[in-house]
């Protein structure tokens, strides 16, 4: 039992009683509890085992588990001092290499625990991150792993029919197909990668056998199962009876029946299924692969030369650190995802007494998600109002100005709540009043001024509390400030708008200086969703971030986890481009490498992606600069002022130059 009183605790609990203690003294020492939590952002969390933070204050990012870290901070302002301006979207090679020798680990760990008689393929959906940088590294480590790639579009198959010198690494042809798509999969064939095309849709077998027939050549194809049950999380709708891909067991046979009609059994050596991309809870993981292990087990009974598991993506990233089934997290780790892919498929085989497939994932998102950080600089702050130590008189005594006025200075704990209700009446009068005419600009600025003045102050008083009312702490929901950041939502963090997608914020420097502003971020694109406001908390989502109080020094935060998805899904708002990306490695002595940079977009080059013409836009402007001239409007020495910025602009950066 807890009293109500403001500045005593009293307990009954066992019988003991605790009595005459302010309550200052418990808040102050749950803060103290709690402060150095929030001041890593919960990096400790999310971050591991790349990301921490240094003595200096400072991110870290250390690549591999046993090598030397280095400073993300020194590496941006190394950077922006070679002339490459934030937004700076930053690979790190090393750590997608990282990645790939962890899956392949822990699917090697598993292989040996349950004794599983054959290996593991780890493929790369190319569609998670078709950057030729990304694609090529990957494909590159993974050649002494015969890593596969997967396509799901003609594109994409153009993309890397001639990258790989791993003539035996899969590549595994997904999507909706025409015949010409076919065509360039089974070309591949001759040319001596091991295309698999991979049935998704009925109507795609008979044009595979009649291409293959045509270029006499002889294929290798795989189903896609349309498993019943569904994933978990965000994208649970692409499995289940509904799903967009797939062939249902009726399908199945049919296509079985087609390929015994022309003799080519044989061909069938995949059997694919996919639940959907970030799953978030291990038990929808086990019972697609009981379905889809007993699915495997009839076929390959049938078709002795069915060779290949492919479980497909999914494999989750914990982007908040949770450990929970919510949409940003998931409940399992990536050591137990593999030992159950191992145990289902084997403990299928061995109840059918049949020889181990090859396992293949694809787990695109759990490769490449942690290997990219989008780095912005905060360029302008919009504040809330703090309470002050005193306020300045009203300008006239207008009765409603001075009731304000009076509510700030006679404010007491005890009289918060009234004072609230109270003041949001008076804010109304505020408003009415100038729309009658009965308030003049200054005096509506002043009452204005005045209300966010109290209603901070009553939430800062309202600390005190044993017990906050809701109204009251309702406030925290308003009382922040705005961030203003040098980047676009819609072209670098499109899934944050889209489906409310979470990715760790937090600033890269100036960890050793406690935080004190809460606020919220905003993009440069003239558009109200160009926002961030949901963050990584202690176990529910803020709705705000601890940032610090601007000085005249830069001031950069870190989005981080963005590797997946993020760049090929954004769009082109307000014509902001691509960002400058930078590919860099960790050398032993920990300084930085920089390997790439790939400049962002010009202003020229977004202008062509909707179809203007630089050179008319220049000529165009040649003919103002004549009629400007004759008309008296310019000099000659403007006009050639004019003429030199309007071209260097074009060719400039997209974004805002600090």
């Amino acid at each position: 039992m807890v009293g109500k009183w403001p500045y005593f605790l009293i307990s009954f609990q066992n019988r003991t009683c605790y009595a005459w203690q302010p309550l200052a003294y418990h808040n102050n020492k749950k803060e103290a509890m709690t402060k150095t939590n929030q001041n890593d952002y919960w990096i400790h969390r999310w971050g591991a085992p790349y990301f921490g933070i240094n003595a200096k204050g400072h991110v870290f990012v250390k690549p591999y588990a046993n090598g030397c870290e280095g400073d993300l901070y020194e590496l941006v302002d190394s950077l922006v001092q070679r002339g490459i301006e934030a937004p700076i979207l930053i690979r790190f090679d090393d750590i997608t290499c990282d990645r790939i020798s962890y899956l392949q680990g822990a699917f090697k760990a598993a292989i040996d625990e349950f004794d599983y008689q054959n290996t593991y393929c780890l493929a790369f959906p190319i569609k998670v991150n078709p950057q030729c940088q990304v694609v090529e590294l990957i494909e590159q480590t993974g050649q002494h792993l015969q890593l596969s790639l997967e396509v799901g579009s003609k594109p994409e198959l153009l993309a890397v029919m001639t990258f790989s010198e791993n003539l035996e690494a899969l590549l595994l042809c997904n999507g909706y197909k025409d015949a010409e798509y076919i065509e360039l999969a089974l070309m591949a064939r001759k040319l001596g990668r091991r295309s698999i095309i991979i049935i998704e849709q009925p109507y795609e077998l008979p044009m595979v056998l009649e291409v293959a027939s045509r270029l006499n050549v002889e294929a290798e194809i795989g189903f896609r199962m349309k498993l019943s049950n569904k994933g978990a999380g965000r994208w649970q709708t692409s499995g289940g009876d509904l799903a967009k891909f797939g062939l249902s067991t009726h399908e199945i046979v049919l296509c079985l029946e087609e390929l015994e009609k022309a003799n080519k059994k044989d061909w069938l050596k995949l059997l694919h299924f996919h639940i959907g991309s970030q799953i978030t809870s291990i038990q929808a993981i086990k019972k697609a692969l009981s379905e889809a292990s007993r699915m495997y087990a009839e076929l390959a009974a049938l078709c002795p030369s069915l060779c290949y598991f492919d479980a497909g993506g999914g494999l989750g990233i914990d982007y908040d650190g949770s450990k929970t089934t919510a949409d940003s997290s998931m409940n399992y780790s990536v050591e137990e995802y593999a030992r159950d892919v191992v145990a289902a498929i084997g403990a299928a085989c061995d109840k059918s007494n049949l020889p181990h497939p090859i396992l293949i994932t694809e787990s695109g998102r759990a490769l490449v998600a942690h290997h990219a950080i989008l780095i912005t600089e905060v360029i302008d702050v919009a504040p809330i109002l703090d309470p002050v130590d005193k306020l300045d008189p009203p300008p006239t005594d207008h009765e409603i100005l001075s009731a304000l006025y009076e509510l700030y200075e006679n404010l007491t704990p005890a009289g918060c709540q009234e004072a609230l209700h109270d003041a949001n009446e008076l804010k109304e009068a505020v408003l009415e009043s100038f729309m009658y005419g009965d308030l003049s600009l200054f005096e509506r600025a002043y009452g204005e001024k005045v209300y966010w003045h109290l209603v901070a102050k009553i939430y800062h008083l309202s600390k005190e509390f044993s017990h906050i009312p809701e109204d009251i702490e309702k406030l925290s929901e308003v009382l922040y400030d705005t961030y203003f950041c040098n980047f676009s939502v819609f072209q670098s963090l499109p899934d944050s708008w889209a489906i409310d997608q979470l990715f760790p914020v937090m600033p890269i420097h100036r960890l050793n200086e406690e935080p004190t502003r809460r606020a919220i971020l905003a993009d440069m694109s003239c558009d109200s969703d160009g926002k961030i406001d949901r963050f990584v908390g202690k176990r529910e989502i803020e709705r705000q971030l601890l940032l610090h109080q601007p000085n005249k020094s830069p001031y950069y935060l870190g989005i981080f986890l963005v590797g997946a998805y993020q760049e090929i899904l954004g769009g082109l708002h307000n014509l902001f481009g691509d960002a400058n990306a930078v590919h860099v490695e960790l050398e032993s002595n920990g300084q930085w490498k920089i390997k790439h940079v790939v400049e962002g977009d010009t202003n020229e080059e977004v202008l062509s992606y909707v179809q203007y013409n630089a050179q008319q836009i220049l000529k165009q402007m040649r003919v103002l600069i004549e009629k400007a001239l004759r008309a008296g409007r310019l000099t000659q020495a403007e006009s050639a002022k004019v003429q030199r910025k309007f071209k260097e602009s074009l060719e400039s950066y997209t974004y805002l130059t600090v």
